[in-house]
């Protein structure tokens, strides 16, 4: 890797779903990092998949933000990162101020995964605006592209909604997500294990903010069967 900041211009969004996501966190921008900075729960995420990769692994941060902390804190460790936004501002963002990685902009959904390429993937709070089987459908395809023996952290609010109205530091925003038996179930039927959860309540850094349940699922790809 160099140390030139690189990103790419991924496809054009044309669904309601995708231009709804880009113009959310094109208004946040950077207000969104610093609401979630002091989130523990997401660095000890972190220092649970730093124990686990090897020297150079390559990794995917699915739905990348600012770059800050997850992209940030992965390539700074020496390894391999590709972080991937609908947010044509977040991506702007993420690349000058994580200059190691490299950002594109492009809608997961759109994403070629080719099966075992990545040692790991980071899905942090990214589904929420996908639909049930667009979150099952992407999950299920994310955890093909995790080499056997890889990882892939998940991290989501476990509430069991779909398609609800709501308002997020601000901005107007749909939901839909899980309830956390029923995520853990989605990510066991993709082909993964769990290997450690946690369960915390966080109040973003925002004066609109609430407190929110974060759940954050550690996953293992099992290393294939011999013969």
């Amino acid at each position: 890797m160099t140390g030139t900041a690189r990103h790419d211009r991924g496809t054009d969004l044309t669904d309601h779903d995708g231009r709804r996501a880009a113009r959310v966190f094109d208004a946040l921008g950077p207000a969104y990092e610093t609401a979630f900075a002091h989130s523990r729960a997401h660095r000890a995420s972190l220092d649970w998949l730093l124990g686990r990769l090897a020297p150079g692994s390559r990794v995917l941060d699915v739905g990348s933000g600012t770059g800050r902390p997850t992209a940030e804190t992965l390539a700074r460790a020496g390894h391999e990162v590709l972080g991937v936004d609908v947010s044509p501002v977040m991506v702007e963002l993420a690349a000058r101020q994580v200059p190691e990685a490299r950002f594109r902009c492009a809608d997961a959904r759109e994403l070629p995964l080719p099966e075992n390429s990545w040692d790991a993937v980071c899905v942090y709070f990214s589904l929420l605006q996908l639909d049930r089987a667009q979150q099952a459908e992407l999950v299920g395809r994310l955890a093909r592209a995790v080499r056997p023996g890889g990882s892939l952290v998940l991290a989501t609010v476990p509430l069991d909604v779909e398609g609800v109205d709501a308002v997020f530091m601000g901005q107007p925003v749909r939901v839909t997500s899980f309830a956390g038996e029923a995520l853990v179930e989605l990510v066991t039927r993709a082909g993964l294990t769990v290997l450690a959860e946690e369960n915390v309540l966080f109040t973003p850094d925002h004066p609109e903010a609430v407190a929110e349940p974060h759940l954050f699922l550690h996953c293992g790809r099992p290393e294939t069967a011999a013969g």
